[in-house]
C-alpha cells in the first residue's frame, strides 16, 4: 500500500462528511492484529473525550495539519498541553513537535487545529473499545 496525497485526501473527504468529523483508515489486517496501525483524519470540531488506554501506549506522528495534545490528571485537571504539527503545516513554526507517545494509563485528548489534519496512530494489541471507566467526564 502506498501512503500518498490521494489516500490522505480520500480519508480527509470522508472525515469532513462524517458526523464525528473524523475517519480512520486501518493499515492493519484485522482488529485482532498484534498492533493497531491506522491513519486518523480529523477536522476541527471533532469531539475526542478525555480518555485513557490502560493496556497500550499510543504513538502519533502528524503527516498533515496540527493538533493540540492535552494530558490530564486523574481528577480531570489539565497537566500539560502542547502542539504537534506536520512539517508542511502553517502552524509548524509554533509547534512543539511532530508527534508524541502517550504512556499507557495517561488521561488525554486531542484537539484538531486545522482542516485536513491526518496522523499515523499506533497502539499495542488487538482493538479494545473504551469502557466507561476509561472516559473522564
Amino acid at each position: 500500500m502506498i501512503l500518498d496525497d490521494k489516500l490522505l485526501d480520500e480519508v480527509t473527504a470522508r472525515a469532513k462528511t462524517s458526523e464525528r468529523l473524523r475517519m480512520n483508515f486501518n493499515l492493519h489486517d484485522s482488529l485482532d492484529a498484534k498492533a493497531q496501525r491506522l491513519l486518523n483524519a480529523l477536522e476541527p470540531g471533532t469531539i475526542l473525550p478525555i480518555h485513557r488506554h490502560t493496556r497500550s501506549t499510543e504513538t502519533v506522528v502528524l503527516i498533515r495539519g496540527s493538533v493540540r495534545q492535552n494530558y490530564f490528571n486523574p481528577d480531570g485537571s489539565l497537566r500539560e498541553s502542547f502542539i504537534a504539527a506536520a512539517g508542511t503545516s502553517p502552524n509548524s513554526p509554533t509547534a512543539d513537535c511532530m508527534g508524541f507517545s502517550v504512556p499507557a494509563g495517561q488521561w488525554h485528548n486531542t484537539e484538531c487545529l486545522e482542516s485536513g489534519t491526518v496522523f499515523i496512530e499506533c497502539k499495542d494489541g488487538a482493538y479494545a473499545p473504551l469502557g466507561p471507566e476509561d472516559i473522564l467526564g
